[in-house]
């Protein structure tokens, strides 16, 4: 059953709101011209009617109880913003030119993380397809939008959205959207779309109006939890899993990314994951095109992606916080809030190996056990990064990896996470090197939630600023936006061209070569070589192997090879000029015969094939 207004063509539209603690409920139709059509409750506590004489793009609220105005819970686009009428699309009406389209394998993906206000200067997605070629020709195949559900006013990461189904009116709306997924799917390009499943925005909310969305019997960093478990929460389940197939199907996405899955909090016999899961395969079957949910969890908790018939929920893949945290406190050496867990090159070792950090470990900074075993996992469950929205704008500057680590640390790092065995992601402008902080940015117009806002940033930071003498830059300002725009022209330049490059080349051997290609944490080891600092990785499938040597010293070190018999060919020296290095002493073939002294640049990493 379809919620909010489905068009049905021939200027008939029906309308459905789950509202069933509401005495009496109308279609309030304002432009272009005003009616008001009651709607018949069913027992189950919806609200339906279907309406002649209606146009697309005719403006509309629900009336409650004969007075109270509101936009439709489920609405498809909130032209006039958070506080104004829903809008009647026509979805049939957009023409479509991906009928080859025929998906990218979860494995195969290279996703690109972008946040569609800051990717361009005119911050809308006509304006993202113009780079997509370069994109590819990079090696990225899939990008992943951050949200872009309505919001209040026009800058915003997306997290604040009030309106699951709308399409951000600023970023160019239903059209806009489907415009980039069309032009992505013809060249090539899948695209993943994240969404929030947790809590809603401050501003614009009125689902609280309809008592039966949120509950107070579990509490987020947001408030009131998302009703999936208590009285009522029938509809609410429909309402998000509708909207799991809303994106999917009237978008043509290919993924959705769900954000912190953490703070859902459903302990019925059945999780509201598992059943979004299978909502998501009977599409996939349906349609002869398989769709992932790929979730974002703080838990370490395996349950999320495994089968349903061994107690998981059937999730295609999550993100392994564990392996950014292990890269970045070894290249930064920070240790601060949760980075404290980490530090030590054995954990980065036992990330590529596992996955997780904390498999069922004691956590420091939580105080507890954490973690649990990934055995029978894929490895291609896992995504990985060295850098995400996250990562960078939730530190008080948006400062990236650029500013805080060498430029050969950037390439190790890089390589760090493209040689892995996990599906990698890159942050929009990490591939050149970008400066631009990510900073976070709003634009509401509550004066109070505003102030709130600067509070909370404020106190979130004040032992950071109380040290530094610098205040957290202000979310409301425009030129806090401003600031965050990608430097899209650097790319052509000096060093940043040539970590370009790299990332390029990186990204060719991860296709090319089959050991990097097959992700599987059994076809691998990971060593720690100390005092050295530097972490061997062997990778290999039937008669393809590499090994690569992660050097996170400051310092030129030597080692000892000891590798199985066999050719051993240098594919790749983040040391050598071509890569903006020094020069490397590193010869290209190396022999088995007999151990062998290497001499590793600080920060480099060097790969050897033997294919």
């Amino acid at each position: 059953m379809h919620i909010g207004s489905q068009y049905l063509g021939d200027r008939t539209c029906n309308f459905t709101l789950w509202a069933p603690l509401v005495g009496e409920v109308a279609v309030h139709l304002v432009a272009p011209e005003e009616k008001f059509i009651p709607l018949q409750k069913d027992e189950r506590g919806y609200w339906h009617g279907k309406v002649s004489n209606i146009e697309p793009n005719t403006l509309y609220f629900y009336q409650l109880e004969g007075q109270t105005d509101r936009a439709d819970p489920a609405s498809h686009s909130q032209p006039e913003g958070v506080h104004g009428p829903s809008q009647v699309i026509d979805h049939s009406a957009f023409k479509w030119n991906d009928d080859q389209w025929q998906g990218i394998p979860l494995e195969k993906m290279v996703i690109y993380e972008l946040h569609v206000g800051t990717f361009t200067k005119e911050g809308t997605f006509e304006a993202v397809i113009p780079r997509i070629p370069e994109l590819l020709e990079l090696g990225v195949n899939a990008i992943e939008i951050m949200p872009v559900a309505q919001f209040p006013g026009e800058r915003n990461w997306g997290y604040d959205g009030t309106f699951p189904y709308a399409v951000q009116n600023s970023y160019g709306g239903v059209n806009g959207l489907k415009q980039l997924v069309n032009a992505c799917h013809q060249q090539g390009m899948a695209v993943i779309l994240d969404v929030v499943y947790n809590h809603l925005g401050p501003e614009g909310n009125y689902l609280w109006g309809f008592g039966t969305y949120f509950t107070d019997h579990y509490k987020t960093p947001w408030g009131s939890a998302v009703n999936f478990d208590t009285a009522y929460s029938d509809g609410v389940r429909h309402y998000f899993v509708q909207n799991v197939l809303y994106w999917l199907e009237n978008f043509h996405l290919d993924a959705l990314r769900l954000d912190a899955i953490h703070a859902i909090y459903d302990f019925g016999a059945k999780h509201i994951l598992a059943e979004m899961a299978d909502a998501v395969a009977q599409l996939s079957q349906q349609q002869g095109l398989k769709r992932y949910l790929i979730a974002e969890s703080d838990l370490n908790d395996t349950r999320i992606i495994r089968p349903q018939t061994v107690g998981g929920y059937g999730i295609d893949a999550q993100w392994s916080d564990d392996f950014h945290h292990a890269l970045h406190t070894v290249v930064t050496g920070e240790n601060i809030g949760y980075y404290q867990d980490f530090g030590s090159l054995e954990q980065l070792a036992k990330a590529y190996r596992h996955a997780f950090v904390y498999t069922w470990d004691y956590s420091p900074h939580r105080r507890r056990y954490h973690g649990n075993d990934t055995s029978g996992c894929l490895a291609s469950q896992f995504v990985v990064c060295s850098q995400n929205h996250d990562q960078v704008g939730n530190r008080m500057l948006g400062d990236r990896l650029s500013s805080l680590i060498s430029f050969a640390a950037l390439k190790l790092t890089a390589a760090a996470v493209l040689l892995s065995p996990y599906v990698p992601m890159l942050f929009m402008g990490e591939e050149y090197g970008e400066t631009a902080p990510f900073l976070y940015f709003v634009s509401h117009s509550d004066p109070n939630i505003i102030k709130g806002v600067r509070e909370g940033r404020k106190a979130e930071f004040s032992a950071f600023f109380d040290a530094s003498g610098q205040e957290p830059p202000d979310p409301q300002a425009v030129e806090t936006l401003e600031r965050s725009r990608l430097n899209w022209e650097m790319r052509h330049e000096g060093k940043n061209r040539a970590l370009w490059l790299f990332y390029q080349k990186l990204l060719q051997l991860r296709r090319e070569i089959p050991a990097l290609t097959n992700l599987d944490c059994n076809n691998l080891e990971a060593l720690v070589i100390e005092p050295e600092k530097v972490l061997s990785l062997r990778r290999w499938c039937e008669n393809s192997q590499v090994v690569c040597w992660f050097n996170f010293s400051q310092e030129v070190v030597e080692i000892t090879t000891n590798l199985p018999s066999g050719s051993w060919e240098k594919i790749i020296d983040s040391a050598e000029p071509t890569w903006g290095g020094s020069g490397s002493q590193l010869p290209e073939k190396l022999s088995t015969e007999e151990q062998q002294k290497l001499v590793l640049n600080p920060e480099s990493v060097v790969v050897y094939s033997n294919d």
